[in-house]
């Protein structure tokens, strides 16, 4: 077969595989559903984050600074008006989104964005009401702003999850050049923070009353999450990129330590070992999982819904921006038993149960989809 040849072949499978996902063959999946990729929206601009409005709709950040509605059968509104300033560039500027657990009755919803300052960025929370006619963001008020600000366009984090007792969960990247900061408990950078809703720190958070750390700390020593969620039980999970390796899932305790730059399964980028080249030490925690290359996970969702039959109910869902799937875990005592790939070959930057109890996703570039994972056979 020519190179020629190889090549085109190639090419098509990839055309294929962006609208058609499938699953890794195994027993346990002959059990579950097939699944297919439907889109509902295109044209969105690295789309960052998806939340589900009333009546079908869609509200989508696009990282550039722009937050538009997805109508139900997938037209782009405008821009909504009202949006912060965002320092987009690299990989900051208009990040996760989610509504308020009341948002039907107060339409409140959060986001993180890359800040300006002036001597540099940082990740901030900001607390807004989506307009009646869902064209602008009204009372727009940052609750939060990671300290301190540095110049640099990397690792910022930003993702946010309502507890169950209503305090707001924000994992915060270490800013890439800081990482050493993520080990020290006097600023934001390598951070999980556990906040209200008015952007203190929530009660019972392990560091108050501490006055060698911020009060706002949940855990520490992480690098960059952009995926995290609630699980099933109502736990905190999470995970976060390792350096050319070493990607991690956590369940982030308080007060616990998860050991970066000191521990990783990583390694420098074009190769070397990260400080002493360790991946155990004692007082630090070890993943719950870790990826080894890295698939550099973004986005993160346990499917609670059986639209997809018994076999996928509780597996938890990643995407992955390096290899363009969609990774299905298996979870049994708490511990990932296996992993299957639904293929796409797009980058998938965020996924997301919908009400319909179906899993959506955004993927991530100049001409980003949002696309609805929709069973191949029965159920629906």
């Amino acid at each position: 077969m020519s190179l020629k040849t190889i090549q085109a072949l190639v090419a098509i499978t990839a055309a294929i595989g962006c609208l058609a996902f499938f699953s890794t063959p195994t027993a346990a999946h002959a059990q579950a559903q097939e699944v297919r990729a439907e889109p509902v929206a295109r044209g969105l601009e690295h789309p960052w984050a998806v939340a589900f409005l009333p009546e079908g709709r869609f509200l989508v950040t696009e990282r550039p600074g722009r937050m538009r509605v997805v109508e139900a059968d997938g037209k782009l509104g405008t821009p909504l008006a009202g949006v912060p300033y965002v320092a987009a560039g690299g990989q900051g500027g208009l990040l996760d989104l989610v509504l308020d657990s009341g948002f039907a009755t107060n339409r409140i919803l959060y986001f993180c964005f890359s800040e300006p300052g002036l001597v540099g960025n940082s990740t901030a929370l900001a607390r807004a009401k989506l307009s009646a006619d869902f064209s602008r963001l009204e009372d727009v008020k940052v609750i939060f702003s990671q300290k301190p600000k540095v110049p640099s366009s990397l690792h910022f984090g930003c993702r946010i999850v309502e507890a169950r007792d209503g305090a707001l969960f924000l994992t915060l990247g270490d800013r890439f050049h800081r990482k050493d900061d993520a080990q020290k408990l006097d600023n934001h950078h390598g951070k999980v923070l556990r906040l209200t809703k008015e952007g203190a720190a929530a009660p019972g958070n392990p560091f108050a009353g501490r006055p060698d750390a911020l009060p706002e700390i949940w855990s520490f020593g992480h690098r960059n999450s952009q995926g995290a969620t609630l699980a099933p039980d109502g736990a905190f999970w999470m995970h976060e990129h390792g350096p050319q390796g070493g990607d991690e899932i956590n369940v982030p305790q308080p007060g616990r330590n998860y050991g970066w730059p000191v521990i990783t399964y990583g390694e420098n980028y074009g190769g070397g070992k990260i400080g002493e080249g360790i991946t155990a030490r004692a007082g630090m925690e070890q993943p719950l999982h870790y990826w080894v290359p890295s698939i550099a996970p973004s986005g993160m969702a346990f499917l609670t819904s059986d639209r997809y039959g018994p076999a996928m109910k509780g597996n938890l869902f990643i995407g992955s921006l390096k290899f363009g799937y969609l990774a299905r875990l298996e979870l049994a005592g708490g511990k990932v038993a296996r992993e299957h790939k639904l293929l796409g070959g797009e980058r998938v930057r965020d996924v997301r149960q919908g009400p319909d109890g179906l899993l959506y996703v955004l993927t991530d570039s100049p001409q980003g989809n949002l696309l609805r994972l929709m069973p191949r056979q029965g159920g629906g």
